[in-house]
């Protein structure tokens, strides 16, 4: 049995995850339509496949990756492609992305697919490009491309694989359902996961309030084929941040910068790795999720399977949801969610979470004070950061002594926040530091390829002028030679004799005499 290690701080919010019934996953059903962002992972947007008024089939691709870091997109259901435009997507700034709407014709009609009948005889790179064209994401972060997370044993030798079902964020109970329904799926996706990345050992890191999961996850792991460890660890907010479950588990600190292939680490989610094994088991692309749908403000909150861009308004429906009850929309749990500008919005694979509080539930935050120096933010940071000196560097934008404090290295778990007597949104500030940093990088970017353009320019024109000059006075050298040889005249003074010439016959003519 592994030892559990601790972190620096963290924090204990009330949990809420009762309301939200873990251990049952309901249908929420085939919504009328559906809105599919071309955009719903890290790294490029999916090319289109598909044109409007096409049918297409469930299953069906409806937009290829574009390059490495980036992933295909398929049809959650069957139906018609009846727009491709601009809408508005999942994200704190409300921003838009393009679309594809399909109308969905209730019949559910599936594509033919199968997976392989034996995956421990397939080579990796076989798995993996099965993975990325399932269009598989990380489901519990980001989303970064999973086909991509994999590719870690190119760079230096894996030795380890964790599964993440910590599941600390307040409220949210899709992962800790998952786990206690689909324990079987989740150590198969792991064991699939293992045999890609050429590791012997798999964890899987569990928090000590979700028992009914930790007991699914041990026995499905007591029959797995290969030695695999569920580890229970005390509750605390944010313990399923992936540096921080890496120290919890095995004690070592993933560097500044660095990430954890550099420790011979790969963890994964719950979800990824059940979608994993649906992939290559079975041939099945990621089209649905589990979603978390909780709040006071519904009726009927609970674990749903959801179709990938069914619009969050249906969903609404669907949970019984009450309005005169609820201000305010959050995509994700209480922590490190955000506020949507509409329910329009659709489900992405990234979705874990609905939250819709009352206001008695989850107060409107009251007006930010001064910061009064108490330093209880740095005492609850678990990455060691220094939240009171980057809320200050934030204020100004300075960016260089933001990188010097590791801004980077914030998870953006809002535990500062949390426990701020000043009420100041801290998370917000670093957030908008971290996008003024990528804008400043990334205009660094192009005025480094604009001066690059510029000096290649530069460079031909003067090789150009330079060939021009030699070639003149290769010419000059040439008939100088050949003059000195008395091969011939100087063509410079035969020129400026004929000239001569030719005006003093023109005198002539012209002189009557």
């Amino acid at each position: 049995m592994n030892t559990v290690f601790g972190i620096h701080g963290g924090i204990h919010p009330p949990e809420e995850k009762a309301l939200s019934n873990p251990g049952t996953i309901l249908d929420a059903g085939i919504p009328p339509t559906l809105v599919l962002p071309l955009s719903q992972h890290i790294g490029k947007p999916s090319n289109l496949e598909v044109g409007v008024g096409e049918h297409v089939l469930g299953g069906q691709l409806l937009a290829a990756a574009d390059g490495l870091v980036s992933v295909p997109l398929h049809a959650p259901t069957s139906g018609t492609v009846t727009a491709i435009e601009p809408r508005p997507v999942p994200h704190p700034s409300g921003m838009e992305n393009i679309c594809l709407e399909l109308s969905c014709d209730g019949r559910a009609q599936w594509l033919d697919t199968s997976g392989f009948a034996n995956w421990t005889e397939e080579k990796p790179e076989v798995l993996v490009e099965a993975i990325r064209a399932a269009g598989i994401a990380g489901m519990g972060g980001a989303g970064f491309p999973t086909a991509v997370k994999l590719l870690a044993p190119q760079r230096a030798p894996m030795h380890t694989l964790i599964i993440n079902g910590t599941e600390c964020e307040p409220y949210i109970t899709a992962d800790d359902t998952l786990m206690q329904v689909e324990a079987a799926c989740i150590v198969e996706g792991a064991e699939i996961l293992a045999h890609i990345l050429g590791v012997e050992r798999i964890l899987f890191g569990v928090e000590d309030n979700k028992p009914a999961a930790l007991a699914a996850m041990k026995a499905a792991a007591d029959g797995a084929g290969r030695p695999c460890e569920v580890m229970a660890f005390p509750t605390k907010y944010p313990s399923g941040g992936e540096k921080q479950l890496i120290e919890i588990l095995t004690g070592k600190q993933v560097p500044t910068g660095g990430l954890p292939a550099d420790l011979g680490i790969v963890c994964q989610n719950p979800g990824t790795a059940v979608a994993v094994r649906d992939a290559i088991c079975d041939g099945k692309p990621l089209t649905d999720r589990l979603v978390t749908l909780t709040g006071r403000a519904l009726a009927r909150p609970g674990n749903y399977r959801v179709r990938l861009g069914t619009p969050i308004e249906y969903l609404l429906q669907v949970a019984g949801f009450e309005p005169k009850e609820n201000r305010r929309l959050i995509h994700g749990g209480p922590m490190m969610g955000f506020a949507l500008e509409s329910s329009s919005v659709p489900v992405v694979k990234t979705t874990n979470c609905i939250l819709v509080p009352t206001e008695q539930e989850l107060p409107t935050p009251p007006p930010a004070q001064a910061c009064i120096r108490c330093g209880l933010c740095a005492e609850a940071c678990p990455a060691s950061l220094l939240p009171q000196q980057l809320y200050w560097y934030a204020r100004a934008r300075d960016q260089e002594q933001l990188e010097r404090h590791h801004l980077s290295d914030c998870i953006e778990c809002g535990a500062c926040s949390w426990v701020c007597p000043s009420h100041i949104p801290l998370v917000q500030y670093y957030r908008a530091a971290k996008g003024m940093i990528a804008d400043s990088k990334a205009e660094k970017v192009r005025s480094d390829r604009s001066r690059g353009r510029f000096e290649a320019r530069q460079e031909r024109l003067e090789h150009e002028t330079a060939a021009r000059e030699a070639q003149r006075a290769a010419r000059r050298a040439a008939a100088q030679k050949k003059a000195a040889e008395g091969g011939a005249e100087d063509p410079v003074a035969a020129a400026i004799a004929r000239a001569k010439a030719k005006k003093e016959a023109a005198a002539n003519e012209s002189d009557p005499s």
